[in-house]
């Protein structure tokens, strides 16, 4: 059993990590705000833009000069993962959430015989998948440095991604994100860059539209821009996403500790009481010896 000075010194410990705690869950709260503005402000122009290739590709995707980016390699062998993650714990299963995804994907791929390579972005998910398929990885892109996501940060990942596409790296890429729905709601979402995809239901209702210069000829410029509006956004969710989670999990830290006080609270009256009982029947017996 513990004795008193343990417990005391137990008790303070506990009280100091629910300070440290409640101050992460504050400054979580105030990123979340700014975090979730900027993903909801991205999210009309990502859709705007989608829909735009979306009508642009209908027409062109059939056609033997279809951009590369289109109509792909008319392959798909080898795969490139990007897991996108945060660069710090103490989120909950946010890191944990994307890993899985993007694991399960990655096993039903090498299954199936095809080629898989990872590019991480994140150290937590480096760390994680480096465990089990450390062969894989291809590539890291570190933003420890990084204190708000930008417009750059994407548009370098997309370089990247787009210089190891041209050099015939692989054929098929996928990005692997949390989707912001709220605080204690995070939706892994994995979304094809390469070749582009659209929503068949998303365009411009049927309205028939000349493009002075050809379609071929937007969608070479466009689809490089939409790779990385497509980073950008995955980015935005997941910083948002990750202020969410690490304020749920840091309030949850705070409650835990507040009931871990009170259960040590409890036992140190206890052994107190029990301390002095002994120390009065000592001195009772002592007396009635005398």
């Amino acid at each position: 059993m513990p004795s008193l000075k343990d417990l005391k010194i137990r008790i303070g410990s506990v009280k100091s990590t629910r300070k440290i705690t409640k101050a992460m869950q504050m400054v979580a709260a105030a990123k979340l705000r700014r975090a979730e503005e900027s993903a909801q402000a991205a999210r009309p122009y990502a859709e705007r833009m989608n829909a735009v290739l979306s009508n642009l590709a209908r027409g062109a995707k059939s056609s033997p000069s279809a951009p590369k980016l289109l109509a792909g390699t008319g392959q798909d062998k080898t795969y490139l993962l990007v897991v996108a993650t945060a660069e710090r714990g103490l989120c909950g299963g946010f890191n944990s959430s994307i890993v899985k995804l993007a694991r399960q994907e990655a096993r039903a791929l090498l299954a199936q015989g095809k080629t898989v390579k990872i590019l991480t972005v994140g150290k937590k998910g480096r760390e994680q998948l480096r465990r089990d398929m450390a062969q894989h990885l291809v590539g890291h892109v570190d933003l420890s440095d990084v204190k708000q996501v930008g417009y750059a940060n994407a548009h370098a990942i997309a370089t990247d991604v787009l210089q190891r596409f041209n050099a015939g790296d692989f054929d098929v890429c996928k990005i692997y994100f949390n989707t912001f729905k709220s605080v204690i709601a995070q939706i892994p979402t994995a979304v094809q860059l390469i070749p582009a995809t659209f929503d068949e239901t998303e365009g411009t209702g049927g309205t028939v539209y000349d493009y002075e210069p050809d379609e071929e000829a937007i969608l070479a410029d466009l689809l490089p821009r939409s790779v990385a509006t497509q980073i950008f956004t995955a980015l935005l969710e997941n910083a948002a996403s990750e202020q969410g989670a690490r304020m749920s999990a840091m309030d949850n830290a705070t409650r835990n500790a507040g009931d871990m006080i009170d259960r040590l609270t409890i036992q140190y009256n206890r052994s107190r009481q029990a301390a002095i009982t002994t120390e009065l029947i000592e001195i009772i017996a002592g007396a009635e010896a005398l």
